[in-house]
């Protein structure tokens, strides 16, 4: 039986007692996240290039999701969000482009514990397609619902790593507004599923071309308030060390310093509300009308 969608008030979209909110020492309220280092219990892996903190999505399920209810990741990855969920007691669907990531995102999360009895399910396609929207609406009726309560965007941050030779890979986007136009195809197809008054997380970060540093993540923050999303907060976390770096602090430190630049250590997550009442809500146009149905 599906869950009908419901409205949500600022007091019942979490399960956070307000009674005792003294006690929640965990959760984040402020803008500036600093982890001393990524959290790898249970099937955690960070393998991958580009895969985010399991803490990142702690931090949002916790403040913006209640036991039962379902997350969706358009980007999953090795499955990062979807062993949090398991972690949690949120049931996760997630979508992954490139075939054997995916595979291999099913392996790590089915050997996740999941004393909750709650469901995880992985796709692979891509996000920008109508078809990928159904196979995702059929997850989240087996997850008992129809609709989303959390949407997760971690898009490539367009051409930094290259993570496949796929075209519809967003990390080989030929020119940065390509990039955005196809980010936008991901956000359009995706915004029907998720609930009203309902939370979207995007996390991303900018990047430098030609010696000119590029605001990559403000560019594609537009882009969502552009679909009529409010923007709810905009933190930043720290980035303490990736594979790209990687024992090469001291190179990266001597280029810095005779370039005129300064080393990326930092990368945003984004919080946005889906506001129906909001009046500047634009109806957003199929811009991937041409792409395969």
């Amino acid at each position: 039986m599906l869950m009908k969608p419901r409205k949500y008030s600022p007091k019942s979209i979490n399960d956070l007692d307000m009674t005792h909110w003294k006690e929640y020492n965990d959760v984040i309220t402020d803008s500036l996240w600093l982890f001393p280092k990524r959290d790898d219990s249970g099937f955690h892996s960070p393998e991958y290039w580009g895969n985010f903190i399991p803490q990142i999505v702690t931090q949002a399920v916790l403040r913006f999701t209640k036991k039962g209810e379902t997350v969706l990741d358009g980007f999953l990855g090795l499955g990062t969000t979807l062993i949090e969920c398991r972690q949690l007691g949120r049931n996760g669907v997630g979508v992954e482009l490139v075939p054997w990531v995916a595979e291999k995102a099913k392996w790590f999360i089915a050997h996740e514990s999941n004393n909750g009895g709650i469901k995880t399910l992985v796709i692979q396609g891509d996000s920008r397609l109508p078809k990928t929207k159904l196979e995702v609406e059929k997850a989240l009726q087996e997850c008992g619902t129809s609709k989303a309560q959390l949407l997760i965007l971690h898009p490539p941050y367009h051409d930094i790593i290259k993570f496949s030779d796929l075209e519809a890979d967003l990390s080989n986007a030929k020119t940065e507004e390509d990039f955005y136009t196809q980010f936008e195809q991901v956000l359009e197809n995706y915004d029907d599923v998720l609930e009203e008054g309902r939370y979207l997380v995007l996390v991303i970060g900018d990047k430098y071309a030609k010696g000119e540093w590029i605001p990559l993540g403000f560019r594609t923050m537009e882009r969502v308030l552009r679909h009529g999303y409010t923007l709810k907060s905009i933190c930043v976390k720290d980035i303490k060390e990736n594979r790209g770096k990687r024992n090469k602090i001291s190179l990266w430190r001597y280029r810095a310093l005779r370039g005129g630049y300064y080393i990326f250590k930092h990368e945003y997550i984004m919080f946005f509300k889906k506001d129906a009442k909001k009046k500047d809500r634009r109806k957003p146009t199929n811009t991937s009308k041409s792409k395969e149905c």
